[in-house]
């Protein structure tokens, strides 16, 4: 559990119709991060889409980016390396203030991580987490011994204590655009996502098992 102190306001849960900007994006959650951390706002979940693209977060290497003219590339404040993001993956970018929570990132990115191996187990795929790498994980026997998939990226940020950025699941992405990077680093793994494993399922229906897990993490969110 990763609930706030008693007496705290539910967490906002918008979900963002459309194709949202990168940068966009990124200064609406500085803006919201900042407002949350003077207690002027609500934390907030905020669920987008983008249109394809590549981020660099602050380990990334500039040769995992293999096709630096294929998609825009933005360089990001949030941790990790390179990622790609794109219409049919759910983005959510959680805005908590860890100081009503608890102040300690290794447990929170864990609750990120049950958050979304709760989110796939309801949906009978079973996600694992790797102690050498974040993300969420596939085993993929059909794809040779030892082969296993990524489903799901973490990258984070933090300032006075209030997250932003937050985590993506691959629902149903165009795989092929994974390419023109070498995902989080990782070269000898693949990528997948619930369509790919055989699981027809709507963006809605996704939202609704990623607040229903997120509650029994998190605490209770409102619609906003």
């Amino acid at each position: 559990m990763f609930w706030p102190q008693p007496g705290s306001e539910p967490v906002e849960w918008v979900v963002e119709p459309g194709l949202t900007g990168y940068e966009a994006a990124v200064a609406e959650m500085e803006r919201r991060a900042a407002l949350i951390a003077d207690g002027l706002a609500a934390e907030r979940v905020w669920l987008v889409e983008h249109p394809p693209l590549y981020t660099a977060g602050t380990s990334a290497r500039d040769e995992d980016l293999v096709a630096p003219e294929r998609f825009p590339v933005h360089r990001s404040g949030r941790g990790g390396q390179f990622t790609y993001h794109g219409p049919g993956q759910r983005v959510a970018y959680v805005m908590l203030d860890l100081k009503r929570r608890d102040p300690d990132l290794r447990r929170f990115v864990a609750a990120l991580e049950a958050w979304l191996i709760g989110t796939l187990a309801a949906m009978n795929i079973r996600g694992e987490r790797r102690e050498d790498r974040v993300g969420v994980w596939v085993r993929r026997p059909d794809k040779g011994e030892g082969a296993e998939d990524k489903i799901a990226a973490i990258g984070i940020r933090v300032r006075r204590w209030v997250s932003f950025h937050g985590i993506s699941l691959n629902v149903e992405p165009d795989l092929g655009h994974f390419d023109g990077i070498v995902p989080c680093g990782v070269s000898d793994q693949g990528m997948t996502s619930l369509v790919d494993l055989g699981l027809p399922i709507t963006m809605p229906e996704v939202d609704a098992v990623l607040r229903a897990q997120f509650e029994r993490i998190f605490g209770p969110t409102v619609l906003a």
